[in-house]
């Protein structure tokens, strides 16, 4: 997305040697060539003989003549111009070595020229193979044969060179960061693709202002925050507007993962933080984005590792880093995290993150929004209402509605069509958020007649109490972990739950274990999420929201005070055993309230479940209109078409059939 600044271009082709603006290449090879004449001199004087022994020419003559001199290997008589003495070199017979030679095989001897002139024909005479040498062909050979061990030198050499030039950057070439920058020209992002997070937007607005034209603040005297947080779900589009910021502010824009600072080797980590900031520097102004953060930000504590640990060692380099570099060099910090309970205080002290901008889920306005800027690439039919899709999708992130209008595109395409409908878009939300339908799982009528009649109840409950959202959908057809699903559709987005509506919560929850207990007179393992759900939501009522009236509104929940690496092995629990007590009486009296209320108005209303049951099993799925038209007649008044016309797999009839009013689906009460 950014390109390094071309006035750095000098720095970055001459940091690999260090700060030298020059490589010194002459003393370089004068130290090659140093190592590679050493190596011939010493080769030169031994040959290719390991264990060599100089003999007086007196003791070679009386060996000669002991014939213990080998005729396997040729003699050599060296020749040096200008010289009156000349080498002889060869190998002893190893049948008859001479003793006292201290384990020598070869041996050398030298030989003046004026009393030997006819040496080599004596010796010919004599069976030998005599080959002259001159010397310098023999220092060219030496070289030559030593020129490998020259150049292992001379790379360890460079090697160690660089290591001693990078001192303090990490072990070997660890210590280099890993961060990566993105060319500007390529994917470029601005905040016209960012859709659903206008108030976040408008906290890192006056950022790009500061990178776009910088004097304009400093002028006031005023300073950009030098880092900023960005907290919310995951697939709200944090790492997106980071990405739009760098975009609209047109500077370079480093990306890094707070996972990549940390590696198995000891002071990796802080070597990479200082060289990330070091390469920040040479291209500012730029913006450093540090996704995670959490990985190596995490509160620091005592315990195992201590003020040792490498992850500490990492945070504490950042730490020094964010206080100590120059606001006005135009480097800022931007780190995303969904866990911003963890992070250690000192990193979130003002200097270092001033600012933190909350990205929550979109409202319906900004799921619309979001939606749209996905729809720019797909083409969708007419009367695709995204308004309705909006409303039919509260609790879904900004990662997750792209992934629906890119669902039913390829939906879309396996059924042969030329536009997106709002079919697909609904099947695609459905399986987006509960799983692909199987329709191909083999399950037994018994299995099949046992999941009606849960979900019927799930159904039934919803439909008759007060405090409950409506009915959307029902469905017998496996899909994802469940062999059946009850959906909700909230008329608006909830961010808060009255006491009313979590009790019918609880209520239509155990309305599937309630209705196989009333029609088979036996349970099953299928209602284990339900038990699950049940339990989670009593318990914060008792221990969170104060909705317990034994208990009163007291906070039950873990003690703050953290016992190991930074606040995620061990809590302490801040109540007695006494109180933990009541507090699981407490939720067992909600969850048991509940089942029996659930008892009631389903043996009240039994004949309207089996009227429901036989309908699923009759028809497998059923929206939240039928499901009112038998409650309220007995029976369907509009079935839907039979199931042997839906075993057809991709039907076309399917797009004939009326689409619903909205697009819900939003809780399930699985199987």
């Amino acid at each position: 997305m950014a390109q390094p600044d071309p006035r750095s271009s000098k720095d970055r082709n001459t940091r690999n040697f260090g700060n030298d603006n020059n490589f010194n290449w002459r003393g370089l090879l004068l130290f090659a060539c140093a190592i590679a004449l050493l190596g011939g001199f010493l080769f030169s004087r031994n040959g290719n003989y390991g264990n060599v022994e100089e003999l007086p020419y007196t003791t070679f003559e009386r060996y000669l003549q002991e014939n213990r001199i080998s005729h396997d290997e040729p003699l050599q008589l060296i020749v040096t111009e200008g010289r009156s003495t000349q080498v002889l070199r060869g190998a002893y017979d190893r049948s008859r070595k001479p003793a006292g030679v201290n384990g020598a095989d070869h041996f050398k001897t030298t030989i003046f020229i004026e009393y030997n002139k006819d040496l080599k024909s004596e010796l010919e005479n004599k069976g030998y193979q005599v080959d002259i040498r001159a010397d310098s062909d023999v220092m060219v050979s030496a070289i030559l044969q030593f020129a490998p061990i020259a150049i292992f030198f001379l790379i360890l050499y460079l090697f160690f060179r660089q290591q001693i030039r990078n001192a303090g950057k990490g072990a070997l070439s660890f210590g280099k960061s890993k961060a990566r920058m993105l060319a500007r020209d390529r994917n470029r992002v601005t905040f016209k693709d960012v859709a659903g997070v206008e108030e976040a937007k408008e906290e890192v607005q006056e950022i790009v202002d500061f990178l776009k034209d910088p004097k304009k603040f400093q002028k006031l005297g005023g300073r950009i925050p030098k880092g900023v947080l960005m907290v919310g779900p995951p697939g709200t589009g944090k790492t997106l507007l980071a990405r739009a910021i760098a975009g609209e502010a047109d500077v370079p824009f480093f990306s890094i993962s707070g996972s990549d600072f940390v590696e198995m080797f000891v002071g990796v980590g802080a070597s990479r933080v200082r060289d990330m900031f070091e390469q920040g520097k040479k291209s500012a102004p730029c913006i450093i984005f540090i996704d995670e953060i959490d990985a190596v930000g995490r509160h620091r504590g005592h315990g195992l590792g201590g003020g040792h640990d490498e992850r500490e060692q990492t945070l504490n380099a950042l730490l020094v880093e964010m206080d100590g570099f120059d606001t006005q060099e135009g480097v800022i910090i931007i780190a995303a995290t969904n866990r911003p309970d963890v992070l250690d205080p000192a990193l979130l002290r003002p200097g270092r993150f001033d600012r933190q901008i909350t990205v929550n889920l979109p409202d319906v306005k900004g799921r619309e929004e979001i939606l749209r800027v996905h729809s720019k690439r797909v083409k969708l039919a007419e009367g695709v209402d995204l308004a309705v899709v909006a409303r039919g999708t509260p609790g879904y992130s900004g990662a997750e509605l792209a992934n629906v209008i890119n669902e039913a595109a390829l939906l879309a395409a396996r059924r042969g069509l030329k536009a997106i409908t709002m079919a697909e878009l609904e099947e695609a939300r459905d399986k987006v958020r509960w799983g692909k339908e199987r329709r191909s799982l083999a399950i037994s009528e018994k299995e099949k007649e046992n999941t009606a009649y849960h979900e019927a109840g799930h159904a039934l409950l919803c439909e008759v109490l007060e405090y409950t959202d409506p009915l959307h959908k029902v469905t017998i057809i496996p899909r994802g972990p469940s062999l059946g699903s009850t959906m909700y559709l909230p008329t608006e987005d909830k961010y808060t739950n009255r006491k009313n509506e979590l009790l019918d919560r609880l209520v239509v929850i155990m309305g599937g274990r309630v209705a196989e207990e009333i029609v088979f007179g036996d349970v099953t393992n299928g209602a284990s999420g339900d038990i699950r759900m049940a339990t989670g939501i009593a318990r914060k009522m008792v221990c969170e929201w104060g909705m317990s009236e034994r208990l009163g509104m007291v906070e039950y929940g873990e003690h703050e005070d953290y016992v190991f690496l930074g606040r995620d092995i061990s809590r302490s629990r801040a109540y007695s055993e006494a109180t933990a007590q009541e507090i699981d009486r407490e939720v067992k009296r909600l969850c048991d309230d509940s089942y029996q209320r659930a008892m009631k108005i389903i043996t009240q209303r039994k004949d309207t479940l089996i009227a429901i049951a036989k309908a699923l099993l009759e028809y497998e799925t059923l929206d939240g209109n039928q499901i009112r038209e038998i409650i309220n007649n007995g029976r369907l008044l509009n079935p839907p078409p039979p199931i042997s016309q839906n075993r057809r797999g991709l039907r076309s009839e399917e797009n004939d059939r009326p689409e619903p009013e909205g697009l819900g689906g939003l809780t399930e009460a699985p199987v």
